[in-house]
């Protein structure tokens, strides 16, 4: 049975190594640079646990399969990464993390969830669109999603296509 708890410090290396696990899969795409890109630092990964932005979906063992970092731009939650070890594929673990997010910005107010993704990945954009996401429009996107973009074409991303995408908060708090 799997279990959404707050990251720790002790979590650091493992979601490390489930990011270059899962970044493995973009090679097979061509996208090499994506499956080469560095994970989170350690430090970038304390902010996230600081401002108790960041969740790990263990086992039974407490061992992580995934996990999922958030931070609040424009109001809304963004998801700003969420990564299964591909070994844990399949089981609705992204899914379960991305409840999770919603969650926890139902809690705390936020409307709505936000992210970024490549558009013809199909664990990306086409996987976000069936938990409920949608592309949006030029217009929507805020000062601070607008600044997340140019940072992710400044570092290459745009190589591929990519979306903004949003989903209104489902559960009720």
């Amino acid at each position: 049975m799997a279990t959404i708890r707050a990251a720790t410090g002790a979590d650091g290396h493992r979601l490390q190594d489930i990011e270059r696990l899962g970044g493995e899969a973009f090679r097979e795409l061509g996208m090499a640079a994506i499956a080469d890109d560095e994970p989170f630092t350690e430090d970038e990964l304390a902010r996230f646990r600081n401002d108790g932005h960041s969740w790990v979906i263990v086992d039974d063992t407490d061992v992580p399969m995934g996990y999922l970092v958030v931070e609040v731009v424009d109001g809304n939650l963004h998801v700003e990464q969420v990564t299964v070890d591909p070994a844990y594929a399949g089981r609705g673990l992204g899914a379960a993390l991305i409840e999770h997010a919603d969650a926890y910005a139902a809690a705390h107010r936020h409307p709505a969830l936000t992210l970024t993704t490549f558009t013809e990945v199909a664990w990306n954009a086409p996987y976000y669109r069936r938990l409920g996401f949608r592309d949006m429009t030029a217009a929507e996107i805020g000062p601070e999603l607008g600044a997340v973009r140019r940072a992710e074409a400044e570092h290459g991303l745009d190589r591929w296509p990519r979306v903004c995408m949003i989903r209104p908060v489902r559960k009720s708090s």
